[in-house]
């Protein structure tokens, strides 16, 4: 059976080698000849706040608002608990493993020390089934995070949370906050992630009339990279149309979800009209792009990343996986969507503002909003705000990553070879290092850097970037942070399928 970018069968994966299966469950492979960090106990400076939470992983069957799911998840809610401290506190977080496999916690987008970061074979051994392991790291950023695992797959269960740092010397100018978070959800709809892993990277059949070019050649070597022959090959979707992002996703999902619920039973936001919410909306997806708006309003975007932006108006914007964007919105009167439309992709992710009497929209009503039919805003065309900035300093380094990698057979790549077979690039401390981003492939990736935020040719802070297909882009990073450092595509299945790569720095012991 060919497998389309969009078609991925939900039942009857339970009959894949068991061989394929264990190697996509267990840990990433490990990048060899590099010494862990130490994992000594930080001791909280005099008046120092100390935030000490214990994360639960386990099984558990969860309440979609309708559907009910088998999976792996913190504790029994979705997203999981909310991790919150202030700019300078000491977290002490630990996680318990009730798993059936190892795992990790990353902080997303923290820029912490080494031993936090929670990458098994690069910064910890992996945490077995029923140890627990204490992370301990000072939070030096505000700004919206989220956590989730760095082992296979998991991220496409339900283990994945909200971490918010707050800004001591922030007015917040506003009047209520809703935290958003975005997922795709197969995970005990009939297959779970490891099993989808296992069908993407099965070895192709032989070339047969189904799988090759009009003129008999197979097409699956093609300069054509990633990109789903689709109007030759039965139908396959060549993504969507009116979004710069071409082929956006590899895996069809049965649910969107916004904060653990499906579009048919919405988290509602009681509010007043005319008042001012700030929305951090999260990207936790595997899988998935999405463009977001709220019917009949206008948002004020003013952070990315955790990085304040000169405030952009918009009706609707771009958020792809493990991005996160701050918005402001002030209220009207009635009851509006806050739509969540994957890119290229059936269905929608939903949530309800209610500030007044009203009868909320269907899901497919929502879905055909005029703010997601207009201009919509691309987060990496944003203009930073002048405290956001990297102070002016010389290149001392340049590097280079070049993304590639294709559908059949389905490998992806950095710098050649898949990672545990790439070299780790090696930064030099101290230096401004000029990274040079090519991506090779008619995919757009997420590229995401580990214990540091880049600045992106316009100034923009980031740490996580969207890479158009075939797109070039120098982004600059400090080296301030020394360590192993992990750089990837936050497409969960592009990371395991190989497009991951180690950076080291030159002092790192």
């Amino acid at each position: 059976m060919d497998l389309s970018r969009r078609t991925l069968v939900l039942g009857g994966l339970a009959a894949a080698g068991a061989g394929a299966l264990s190697a996509c469950s267990g840990k990433s492979t490990a990048t060899s000849g590099l010494v862990l960090p130490s994992q000594s106990a930080l001791t909280p400076r005099a008046g120092q706040n100390v935030v000490t939470k214990t994360l639960v992983a386990e099984p558990t069957t969860l309440d979609l608002g309708g559907p009910k799911v088998a999976t792996w998840a913190y504790g029994d809610t979705l997203p999981g608990p909310l991790v919150r401290a202030t700019a300078g506190d000491l977290l002490r977080i630990t996680l318990d493993n009730q798993l059936p496999a190892e795992s990790t916690i990353h902080w997303h987008g923290i820029a912490l020390r080494n031993a936090a970061d929670g990458v098994p074979g690069l910064t910890q051994n992996p945490v077995s089934a029923g140890k627990k392991f204490v992370y301990e790291f000072i939070a030096p950023d505000p700004g919206t995070y989220f956590y989730h695992p760095h082992v296979g797959v998991q991220l496409d269960r339900g283990l994945y949370a909200p971490l918010i740092i707050d800004d001591p010397n922030e007015a917040g100018d506003y009047d209520a906050e809703w935290i958003v978070v975005l997922d795709d959800w197969i995970d005990g709809t009939g297959t779970t992630p490891d099993q989808v892993l296992a069908r993407l990277t099965a070895p192709a059949p032989p070339p047969s009339s189904s799988s090759t070019g009009m003129d008999g050649m197979d097409m699956s070597d093609s300069p054509m990279g990633g990109m789903d022959m689709s109007g030759m090959n039965g139908g396959m979707s060549m993504g969507s149309s009116d979004s710069p992002f071409g082929d956006a996703g590899d895996v069809t999902y049965p649910y969107f979800l916004l904060n653990g619920r499906v579009n048919t039973a919405p988290e509602v936001l009681s509010a007043k009209p005319g008042q001012r919410v700030r929305i951090r909306v999260i990207n936790a997806a595997a899988d998935t792009i999405f463009s977001v708006a709220i019917a009949q309003h206008h948002l004020t975007l003013t952070h990315t990343d955790g990085y304040a932006v000169q405030p952009q108006e918009a009706a609707a914007f771009y958020i792809g996986m493990g991005e996160r964007y701050d918005v402001t919105v002030t209220l009207k009167d009635g009851v509006f969507p806050l739509v969540a439309k994957p890119v290229g992709k059936d269905g929608v992710a939903l949530g309800l503002i209610r500030t007044g009497p009203g009868k909320p929209p269907s899901a497919e009503q929502a879905a055909m909003i005029r703010e997601l039919g207009g201009r919509v805003v691309l987060g990496s065309d944003l203009q930073p705000a002048e405290s956001s900035r990297l102070p002016a300093k010389d290149i001392g380094q340049t590097v280079t990553l070049n993304l590639s990698g294709q559908m059949s057979p389905y490998a992806w790549a950095i710098n050649g070879a898949p990672y545990g077979k790439n070299n780790p690039v090696t930064l030099q401390s101290g230096k401004r290092v000029a990274v040079q981003l090519n991506n090779t492939t008619m995919m757009t990736h997420p590229m995401h850097l580990h214990g540091h935020t880049f600045a992106l040719p316009n100034g923009l802070r980031k740490d996580t970037v969207l890479l158009e297909p075939m797109q070039n882009m120098a982004v600059q990073l400090e080296a301030d942070n020394p360590g192993n450092w992990m750089a990837h595509c936050h497409n969960i299945y592009h990371a395991e399928a190989g497009m991951m790569a180690a950076l080291v720095y030159d002092n790192a012991s």
